[in-house]
């Protein structure tokens, strides 16, 4: 990040700590500080200057905003930052899942030339004409709409407040309506938050609900899955399959069945890794400080 930072050539004199001791002893040096694990509410109490906290994740568990508020230190996250590489996550998976391509990079590693397949259903398939159910059609979710679109998919968004925009879909409904649209889907794709009312969202009802062919697609939060749910309708071929960003448990557990299921693809929990990363969080950063120093109230991505 510093390095990054660095290369703007803002003129702002800044300096990077690797370890939560480091920032403890340094951070009353700091007007603004860039962070994200190492904080420490804590640390309020020794930023005499500090004004700013520009977190560089999207989550902001980790900062007590009343005591933010109390020493009148702002706080915004860096929600959105990842969202073309979520969402281009999610649109890859769902790519890998109708391309076999987990089935041929296994091949691959045992030196197997696969031969032509004769069983229809069990070939390759395309994309056009299938019906994409994105539950969460917030920003990442939007976007993965609109890479969807490309490929010539039908596109239903479910959301909180239908009103706020179909943002790409063919047609946008509450999460509510999640237990019509099921049945309607080839893929489901999970990228809403994980909320009291998306906790165990997809449980064996809504499993049972979608179609013997249909794939779920998960690069939300473990926890909007029932995991046991989700492996017992694998394993006994209830749905075609599942690829998983990410699982209840992080790592996944080496006992947890999903590794060996032939029906599931798992990618540890990097969707949202991306080489731009950094900058755009930089991107975000330079633009709250342009409006801090202009006097503006409103923080891009504002928490406090």
């Amino acid at each position: 990040m510093q390095k990054r930072f660095e290369a703007r050539g803002t003129g702002l004199r800044s300096f990077q700590v690797a370890s939560r001791d480091e920032l403890a002893a340094r951070v009353g040096e700091a007007d603004v500080v860039v962070v994200s694990g190492l904080w420490n509410n804590a640390l309020l109490e020794q930023a005499s200057k500090l004004r700013f906290v520009q977190s560089i994740s999207a989550g902001v568990d980790q900062y007590g905003q009343d005591a933010f508020r109390a020493k009148g230190v702002r706080l915004a996250s860096a929600q959105g930052v990842n969202a073309n590489a979520v969402s281009e996550h999610a649109m890859a998976l769902i790519l890998a899942a109708a391309r076999l391509l987990p089935q041929a990079r296994d091949n691959q590693a045992k030196h197997h030339w696969r031969p032509m397949i004769g069983e229809i259903a069990q070939r390759e398939d395309e994309l056009g004409g299938k019906t994409l159910l994105v539950v969460g059609l917030g920003r990442i979710g939007g976007r993965l709409a609109r890479l969807a679109k490309a490929f010539g998919m039908r596109v239903v968004g479910l959301r909180r407040d239908p009103a706020a925009g179909a943002e790409g879909a063919d047609e946008v409904h509450a999460i509510a309506s999640l237990r019509d649209w099921l049945p309607q889907a080839d893929v489901v794709a999970l990228t809403c938050p994980l909320t009291p009312e998306t906790t165990g969202l997809i449980g064996s009802d809504a499993l049972a609900a979608m179609k013997p062919t249909a794939r779920l697609v998960n690069v939300a939060r473990g926890k909007v899955v029932d995991e046991p749910a989700l492996i017992a309708a694998l394993r006994e071929g209830r749905i075609a399959g599942a690829a998983l960003d990410v699982t209840v448990e992080e790592p996944l557990p080496e006992a947890s069945p999903l590794w060996d299921l032939p029906n599931v693809f798992i990618t540890p929990h990097s969707a949202g890794e991306t080489q731009r990363y950094e900058d755009n969080v930089i991107d975000i950063l330079l633009e709250n400080l342009e409006r801090l120093q202009r006097g503006e109230t409103q923080l891009r991505n504002q928490i406090v």
